[in-house]
């Protein structure tokens, strides 16, 4: 029988509750011991960015939605603000005027798929046995031969399409770095509650005997919960709902996807409730806690340090067995099914840091020297956060396959590898573009004309390029070693678990009952079997370094005190390229909203994206094939080239010039080392927007979507109409 959706949710969080109050004393004595101790590891030699660039907008353009309720499609300005949430509003019109988005989407846990063939395969998987006949109308039907589709396991669907495919590639490379930004949304600045949630995930999963990698674990805290349920829940509801569903296949499909939607949604708001209060009530035991950690804190370790020796004459000698039958002979071919594409990736960033920083260089030399630079040196700065630049060097992690490994060490699929090599690439991406930024920011005052500017741009460079590859090397290094630990631990785990599992409640008494909120004999246990498996694991990295395989360092390679007060000049107030610029404050105001993208549609103006911008949108049919749209589109088009050409605040024209899916600068437009002076089309400054208007960003905290009657609109300076209860999942009305 199936139990109701909330019974079902407050079992599952009684129990990870538990969990996680266990985990959160051990993980905050971690901490605790860290701070003290301190870590020896190498200095980076690359600064990171303090500040974050949190004034910027990723990427916006044109692009046709399903809409569901009225089996339509329409045409949408999507805008993918700094934290990477997806914005939707009704034309680009509406999002200069600052009117309420129709739809907020974060992209945790979303799989972007690019084949209808594919999402209906994913469909029919969902609900089986519910498959519409041969020469029956599917679930989804798309008007062109370009179709973005967010699929989700849970919770609702969203269906794009575009024209070309050149437009899906590069829809695709956004939504996927919104999925892939989302999906990590796990602060690792948090010492304590981080660790805690993400060992209490892997007990709770462990001791219903679930092993290897999860694929759900994506997003904050409370959406990794909503699906830690949701992966309980399902099965019942499929069987006892399922049956029942009646209509075409379809209809049951359509009927299905949205009865998963709404009990996620449920799910959602009720685990949020009562994971709040399982975190404030840690944090309000933790003064007192942390207290008897730091007077206690050297007879915690000799105490840990009894039961762990313990565990160890127990189950070292059957891990020992077990590592050297199972694990020890395919370690260095998953290192080097994990080393090639990293390193090809990290290669690539390397390539095109270089690339552009040469481009500038010689932009900066053949059209203004001092006086262009700040404009260049503002655009460099979110490189890191380009989707498509940095897609050359994402793609490369596509290559990662474990084949025959990934059966043997149960683990899922690779990408939790992918991700987070790639999340690494964009970090070290930004710590290069920033260490550069602030080496020649502090030459600034000492340069003398165009010459004296490009010799020391080529200087910094190579200081950054060898930094780079250095970090790099420690970077790759530490996710190999922790990547293998990831596939073979609960491989190791789940084979010792018969012969040693049972056995563990009799070292418990070994534990001062005072310790024992930050002693666990599990987690000990863990420990054990790490040690087992960790000497392999770091002599195999160590020679893939030492055969100088993929331009790894040695861990002997210390690059000491090579910029001794590098580290403080990073320590020092956020760089604002804008300020150096002299211009109007106006103008000031303009740049910090401008779309950052510098892409430039080389086919020229898509139809529809006149039409969508400053005019009234016209209801397009809901056609079955694509004439019909193209001919909507042409409408569309005719009917802009009637309104009388205007520029837009992001520089784009409505009838001017050819409107590219988003504003390009001059100089990576063109894609040329040496490239001449902009046409003064390119090069004039647009109007800076209306005075107060505000670029609608979601909140950092919001976790679905939110939509709201087009005809909203507010002052500007009256913020969005939510609630404290729609920051989770919302639904579309």
């Amino acid at each position: 029988p199936c139990s109701p959706p909330a019974e079902r949710t407050e079992k599952v969080l009684g129990e990870f509750c538990r969990c996680y109050q266990e985990q959160y004393g051990v993980a905050l004595f971690n901490s605790v011991r860290y701070e003290i101790e301190g870590n020896g590891g190498p200095q980076a030699q690359l600064l990171h960015r303090k500040v974050p660039l949190d004034d910027h907008v990723i990427f916006s353009g044109n692009l046709f939605q399903y809409i569901e309720e009225n089996k339509k499609w329409r045409n949408r300005f999507c805008v993918v603000p700094h934290n990477y949430g997806l914005v939707l509003y009704e034309n680009k019109l509406a999002y200069e005027r600052d009117l309420q988005p129709r739809v907020l989407v974060n992209s945790a846990g979303y799989k972007v798929l690019t084949s209808v063939d594919q999402y209906l395969e994913l469909v029919s998987s969902s609900l089986p046995g519910v498959t519409p006949k041969s020469g029956h109308s599917p679930i989804l039907k798309c008007p062109t031969d370009f179709p973005l589709i967010l699929w989700h396991p849970y919770a609702r669907h969203y269906y794009f399409c575009v024209m070309t495919g050149k437009e899906q590639e590069r829809w695709k490379a956004v939504f996927q770095a919104c999925v892939r930004h989302c999906n990590n949304g796990i602060s690792e600045d948090s010492r304590v509650e981080a660790p805690a949630f993400t060992d209490a995930v892997r007990m709770y999963r462990q001791a219903k005997e679930q092993y290897g990698t999860w694929d759900m674990l994506c997003g904050n805290q409370t959406q990794v919960l909503s699906n830690l349920v949701m992966e309980e829940l399902l099965p019942e509801l499929r069987s006892a709902i399922g049956p029942r569903l009646k209509g075409k296949a379809q209809e049951r499909q359509r009927a299905w996807i949205q009865i998963s939607d709404t009990v996620y949604r449920m799910v959602y708001e009720q685990t949020k409730a009562q994971y709040g209060a399982v975190v404030a009530q840690c944090e309000q035991e933790r003064p007192q806690l942390e207290s008897t950690i730091r007077t206690d804190m050297d007879q915690i370790i000799t105490s840990k340090e009894h039961v762990a020796s313990k565990i160890r004459a127990f189950v070292l000698p059957k891990a020992e067995i077990c590592v050297r039958n199972h694990v020890q002979p395919y370690i260095s071919s998953i290192l080097e099914a994990l080393m090639a594409p990293t390193s090809q990736g990290f290669a690539e960033v390397r390539e095109l840091f270089f690339k552009e920083v040469t481009d500038m260089n010689m932009n900066v030399v053949n059209e203004g020297g001092l006086e262009k630079l700040p404009e260049y040196m503002e655009k460099l700065s979110h490189l890191a956060f380009h989707p498509v630049k940095m897609q050359s060097c994402y793609e490369k992690m596509d290559q990662l396959k474990l084949e025959g490994l990934q059966q043997r060490f149960d683990v899922s699929s690779t990408s939790v590898f992918k991700q987070r090599a790639q999340i690494h690439m964009r970090q070290q991406m930004d710590d290069a573009v920033f260490t550069l930024e602030t080496l020649l920011h502090q030459e600034l005052g000492k340069l003398q004309g165009k010459d004296d500017l490009c010799k020391s741009i080529q200087r910094i460079l190579e200081r950054v390029l060898k930094k780079y590859d250095y970090d790099s090397s420690t970077v790759r290094k530490k996710f190999f070693r922790e990547a293998l630990l990831q596939i073979t631990i609960p491989f190791l785990l789940k084979k010792l678990a018969p012969t040693c599992k049972g056995e563990l409640s009799k070292f418990q008494e070994l534990i001062f009952e005072d310790f024992a909120s930050f002693i666990l004999v599990e987690n000990t246990y863990e420990e054990v079997v790490l040690q087992s498996v960790m000497k392999d694991i770091m002599q195999a990295v160590k020679e893939a370094a030492v055969q100088r395989k993929h331009n790894l360092y040695r861990d002997s390679v210390v690059m000491h005190n090579s910029d001794p007060n590098l580290h403080l000049l990073g320590e020092g107030i956020a760089i604002d390229w804008a300020e150096e610029q002299p211009q109007p404050e106006s103008d000031r105001r303009r740049r910090a909203k401008q779309v950052v993208s510098v892409i430039q549609d080389d086919d020229g103006a898509l139809p529809y994206e006149l039409g969508a911008v400053g005019l009234p949108q016209p209801r397009l049919p809901a056609p079955d094939g694509l004439e019909e749209i193209r001919e909507a589109l042409a409408k569309e088009s005719a009917e802009a080239a009637a309104e009388p050409g205007q520029r837009l605040p992001n520089g784009t024209g409505t009838s001017d010039e050819p409107a590219a899916i988003v504003q390009a600068s001059p100089e990576v437009a063109q894609g040329t080392a040496a490239v001449p002076a902009a046409s003064p089309a390119a090069q004039a400054p647009a109007p800076a927007p209306a005075p107060g208007m505000i670029c609608q960003q979601p909140s950092d905290k919001e976790t679905g979507e939110e939509v709201t009657p087009p005809s909203s609109e507010r002052s500007p300076l009256q913020p969005l109409a939510t609630t404290e209860s729609r920051e989770g999942v919302q639904t579309e009305f």
